[in-house]
């Protein structure tokens, strides 16, 4: 099925008509409704800086089952020890531009990005998971959040295990809540690594109808008794 171009009206096609490579659309913008639009159809965007912008539903999908999270013996140590100083939604900003210079890995977070990500934060639906030492900020991630879905976008790391911390931090804190899972859109074998599994674009699509049955958890989640209970040692 040929790739469809948007315009200024708030649509998105069915993404299980497309091909395996997962490209949906092109064009659009990057206002606050249509990427809530686009993460409730279960499409993403992404794209290198010299592209247009691109919107994307992979087959297979990466996804993380909060129960299959692996947490390797270092990491419970770590966790253990409270090396780390967990905050959530503190520098929302600071997170995503700390992603985006990540080099290669972080060029598709174009300014356009930031000002729609953090649009998406202010309205309550986009989070930031913290790890700080010694009073910086030394790595962390960022998404969005609706329904029972956590859709995850970057992570950053500028101490070790900091951004594992992070995550860890966040699978507690949506198991707690009842969360379906988190999508990891494109798998890695970092992702891999700490359970990330493979699963069709049609079984995303049905985990992502169950979850949208939920009602969402908007707002800032700093003071959110699930992730200060997740944050204990």
């Amino acid at each position: 099925m040929p790739v469809f171009q948007l315009n200024t009206e708030l649509f998105f096609p069915d993404p299980d008509q497309f091909q395996a490579d997962g490209l949906v659309a092109i064009g659009g913008d990057l206002r606050p409704e249509r990427l809530l639009l686009a993460y409730q159809r279960g499409i993403f965007p992404w794209c290198s800086p010299e592209d247009p912008l691109l919107w994307w539903s992979p087959d297979p999908r990466a996804i993380l089952r909060l129960e299959g999270f692996k947490k390797s013996k270092s990491l419970r140590n770590i966790l253990n020890r409270g090396v780390f100083e967990l905050r959530i939604d503190t520098e929302f900003e600071r997170v995503i531009r700390a992603c985006s210079e990540r080099g290669e890995e972080g060029t598709w977070i174009s300014e356009d990005f930031v000002k729609g990500y953090c649009q998406l934060h202010e309205l309550g639906f986009a989070h930031s998971i913290e790890s700080w030492k010694d009073g910086e900020l030394v790595g962390g991630l960022y998404g969005v959040s609706i329904g029972g879905l956590f859709y995850g976008e970057s992570m950053f790391s500028r101490v070790s295990n900091a951004s594992k911390v992070a995550l860890a931090h966040l699978v507690e804190g949506l198991r707690t809540l009842g969360f379906e899972g988190l999508d990891c859109q494109l798998m890695n074998d970092h992702l891999a690594s700490l359970g990330a599994e493979h699963i069709s674009r049609a079984a995303f699509l049905k985990m992502q109808e169950r979850a949208m049955k939920r009602e969402t958890v908007r707002g800032n989640w700093t003071d959110l008794d699930a992730f200060q209970k997740a944050a204990a040692p």
